[in-house]
């Protein structure tokens, strides 16, 4: 009869020091929080494209403020002004010419334009890569970057005859890039920045 009571006791007493230890949190950190990655936002001179969503704000204007989906006719609407040309414009000549047209209704205003999502950036990667695809960017890239995003080159890769084929007004034009010579550090400017749509080419 006294060992049970010992024993109930013993399982008492450590119940109520367990208690303790959680209450006051000792030897119970807590979870770290995961801090949500901040939205990559598009410098002024990355060039819009259809698709993309736009804020524009006048300033001390809420009834101006608007959040537009860039149409793909490429254009976007906006009060006071009507349609204006986005797609293939920089977001800094897209905001010089809004802020321009709107000051004829409302002067020596000051006015915002932000990309918030970004939806029309995507390449074209082919060949001996080790998953070929077409990857949509959130941001400018260059052709290393990109080559990164789908495993890098297989073995059987001709290393340095990758090709870059741009279409510009209407016609395509190819530029050579040599995988060993960028990597090894030389010719470092043939890591060009991509535009929507370029293809690359790995033989």
């Amino acid at each position: 009869m006294y060992s049970r009571l010992v024993r109930s006791g013993s399982i008492a007493f450590l119940i109520v020091f367990m208690i303790s230890i959680l209450s006051s949190g000792t030897g119970c950190a807590e979870p770290d929080v995961l801090q949500a990655s901040p939205p990559a936002v598009a410098s002024p001179d990355y060039l819009i494209g259809a698709g993309d969503i736009l804020a524009i704000e006048v300033w001390k204007d809420p009834a101006l403020a608007r959040t537009v989906v860039v149409l793909p006719d490429g254009k976007i609407v906006f009060p006071l002004i009507g349609d204006a040309m986005a797609a293939g414009r920089s977001v800094a000549s897209l905001k010089k010419e809004i802020l321009e047209r709107i000051s004829v209704y409302v002067p020596d205003t000051t006015l915002t334009l932000e990309v918030k999502e970004i939806n029309s950036l995507f390449v074209y990667i082919l060949g001996r890569v080790n998953s070929p695809g077409r990857p949509q960017l959130k941001g400018n890239v260059t052709v290393l970057q990109a080559l990164a995003m789908v495993g890098g080159l297989n073995p059987f890769a001709k290393r340095s005859d990758i090709k870059i084929i741009r279409r510009e007004k209407g016609h395509a034009r190819i530029i050579h890039f040599n995988y060993d010579e960028v990597t090894g550090g030389e010719h470092l400017e043939n890591d060009i920045q991509l535009v929507s749509g370029d293809v690359i080419i790995v033989p």
